[in-house]
């Protein structure tokens, strides 16, 4: 089948790489003029790790990953008030746990997809959908004809506005915004240590990355917007008026702002939907089911996604009903649940007063004990799923991981 993938990030590629391995034709259309490395950092772990694993493309992943050894929280001063061991995670999931740029993933799992035909700079504009298939109206005013429209295009998703309704029906604000840039040699640096410096709603942290690169994420509680809006006001002017008056090395990092080309800023949001498949057309990753930038696993979870979807239109034989169907029985409660979780982990990032903080703060000294910490860490990293199997064409076998 020919099929059209709106979305270049994670979920876009690791569907065209699963698609081709079973003998589709998938086409990829992105809005930016080319493709994205770096960004912000994520974590890799779960099933989105073991479909990676399935792909043969762990030696490269954890290549370009970083291997940070604590998260270290300081006060106003910088001096250390509290701390988690990563070593806890890597031990509970067997040391296969990494971070890594988000752009360095899905520019690894794209430059994976041999041939792909790719569009930058052009994106789904429209969607018509007959009885034999698909009329995708490209942002360039031409006309394309595909099988099948996959919607990859993330929490602001196009082909979902397009094909399901407005994105307003769709999208709960978890009451947080972030921001996110990098800045190039910046000091104190800390190798293979996240620091954050927290108060009440609000909270800025660092990594150290490759190339004397440092990566900053500022997280606050949408309240402190007040009469400022994301959509009028630039994020620049955003983040010195709500974490101006804060200390530790906040103004200084504030003062290099102006150096900054271009700052992630977004709303802390989920997308809950009661289906991700409409006629020929079907959402994956955080376009069907944003468990929250904030969640520490979306990147993991639309791998996995794609992997469930691509392998169920292979397994139905080109019945694209029956694969949609089951594509959202395998996954449906699984990412209810994911979203489930992630909203009560907005706590530890902003917490809302400074008891909240104390506590936080209390509850990362208790996981830092090892049985105690196994116990609290094994329940909020688990995947509770296993991930269908599905058998090669004869022709794509060689292909395979």
């Amino acid at each position: 089948m020919k099929i059209a993938i709106n979305g270049a990030g994670i979920a876009g590629p690791a569907l065209a790489w699963w698609l081709q391995h079973y003998g589709h034709e998938p086409v990829l259309f992105e809005r930016a003029p080319e493709l994205r490395t770096g960004g912000y950092i994520i974590d890799f772990w779960g099933i989105g790790y073991d479909v990676a694993e399935k792909m043969g493309l762990l030696p490269e992943l954890r290549e370009a990953g970083y291997r940070f050894e604590s998260v270290r929280m300081v006060n106003r001063n910088g001096r250390q008030i509290a701390s988690l061991d990563v070593g806890s995670f890597q031990s509970l999931l067997g040391n296969r746990f990494f971070s890594i740029a988000r752009g360095d993933i899905a520019s690894i799992i794209f430059r994976a997809c041999r041939g792909l035909e790719t569009h930058f700079g052009k994106t789904v504009a429209g969607i018509r959908q007959h009885a034999a298939g698909v009329i995708v109206e490209v942002s360039d005013g031409s006309e394309r004809e595909f099988d099948l429209v996959v919607g990859a295009d993330g929490l602001h998703s196009q082909v979902r506005a397009k094909a399901f309704g407005p994105e307003a029906q769709f999208e709960h604000h978890l009451d947080c915004h972030v921001a996110a840039f990098p800045l190039a040699n910046y000091r104190p640096r800390d190798e293979s240590v996240y620091v954050t410096h927290t108060v009440p709603k609000r909270q800025v942290g660092r990594a150290a990355l490759r190339n004397d690169v440092s990566m900053f994420l500022f997280i606050f509680r949408s309240d402190l917007l007040g009469p400022l809006s994301e959509s009028r006001t630039h994020p620049k002017q955003i983040l010195r008026e709500v974490f101006g008056d804060m200390k530790w090395e906040i103004p200084q990092i504030l003062a290099r702002l102006d150096e900054v080309e271009e700052v992630y800023f977004d709303r802390v949001s989920q997308i809950r939907m009661d289906r991700w498949t409409t006629g020929r057309v079907a959402l994956v990753g955080d376009a069907a089911a944003c468990v929250s930038f904030l969640a520490g696993e979306g990147t993991g979870l639309a791998i996995a996604e794609a992997y469930v979807l691509a392998g169920e239109l292979h397994r139905a034989g080109g019945d694209y009903q029956t694969a949609f169907e089951q594509y959202e029985a395998k996954l449906r409660t699984f990412l209810a649940q994911k979203q489930k979780a992630a909203t009560r982990i907005i706590g530890f990032f902003a917490p809302k007063t400074a008891r909240g903080l104390f506590l936080r703060n209390l509850l990362m000294k208790v996981t830092s004990i090892p049985f105690l910490g196994n116990r609290l860490l094994g329940s909020a990293i688990r995947d509770d799923i296993q991930l269908p199997s599905y058998e090669p064409l004869p022709s794509t076998a060689t292909k395979s991981a």
